[in-house]
C-alpha cells in the first residue's frame, strides 16, 4: 500500500507538472526555461518532438552525471524522464494544440500560472522519492563534483542548456529569467503541505497494516 501511495504521488505529480511546463512552452515567444528552450530549438531545427528531445537530453545527462561522479549510470532515472517526455508530448499534442495565445497580458498570465502549476506538481512528485530526473541529478552531480552550493550548481546547469539554446535561436527571453528564479519558490510554496499529506497517508497505512497484520 505504501508503494502504491508513492506511485500515485509520482504519476499525479508529473502529470500536473508537465501540464505546467507545456503552458510555458505554449507562450514560448516570451521565453521558456533553459532546458525547454533547448528542446524547443532542437525540435524546430532538427525535428522530433519536444518530448523526444526531453528523453534524449535525459539519456545524455545520465552519462554525463556518471562521468562526473565516476559511478555507474543511474538507469532508473531514465524511467522518470521517459514519463516526463511522454506527458509533455501528450499535452502539447492534445490540449495545447487546440488554441494559440496572442495577447501579451494573456501570455504573461499563462506563464505565471504555468510556473505555479509546475511548483504544485513538482512538490507532489518529489514526495514519492522515486529516481529523480537526469536534469535534477545533473545539478546534484555538479554540486558534489565541484563542491559548490545548490544555487551555483543550478545556475551552471541552466547555463549548460542556455548556451546551445542561444546558438540554436531557442526561445530565450525575459520569461526565461522569470522561470529560472520563480520555479524554486513555487515548489517551496506547496512542498510542506504535500509533505504533511504524504506523512499522514503513510501513518494511516502503517496503522491499518498493524491492525490487520
Amino acid at each position: 500500500m505504501k508503494l502504491l501511495i508513492r506511485f500515485l504521488f509520482f504519476i499525479i505529480g508529473l502529470f500536473i507538472m508537465t501540464f505546467g511546463v507545456c503552458m510555458t512552452i505554449e507562450v514560448a515567444d516570451i521565453g521558456v526555461g533553459a532546458w525547454d528552450a533547448l528542446n524547443v530549438a532542437l525540435t524546430e531545427r532538427v525535428g522530433l518532438s519536444v518530448g523526444k528531445w526531453v528523453m534524449i537530453d535525459g539519456a545524455v545527462l545520465m552519462i554525463v552525471v556518471s562521468l562526473l561522479l565516476k559511478r555507474r549510470p543511474d538507469v532508473l532515472s531514465l524511467l522518470t524522464i521517459i514519463v516526463i517526455g511522454t506527458l509533455v508530448d501528450f499535452w502539447l499534442n492534445t490540449i495545447f494544440n487546440l488554441f494559440a495565445v496572442d495577447l501579451l497580458f494573456a501570455k504573461l498570465a499563462m506563464l505565471l500560472i504555468g510556473i505555479l502549476i509546475i511548483g504544485f506538481g513538482a512538490s507532489i512528485y518529489l514526495q514519492a522519492k522515486f529516481p529523480q530526473s537526469p536534469i535534477d541529478n545533473f545539478m546534484l552531480a555538479i554540486k558534489e563534483r565541484f563542491r559548490v552550493n545548490l544555487m551555483v550548481a543550478k545556475t551552471i546547469g541552466e547555463i549548460t542548456a542556455l548556451i546551445p539554446a542561444f546558438f540554436l535561436n531557442g526561445p530565450i527571453s525575459y520569461g526565461t529569467i522569470i522561470i529560472t528564479f520563480a520555479v524554486g519558490p513555487a515548489i517551496q510554496l506547496f512542498f510542506p503541505s504535500f509533505k504533511k499529506l504524504m506523512q499522514k497517508l503513510q501513518a494511516k497505512d502503517l496503522k491499518f497494516t498493524k491492525v490487520n497484520g
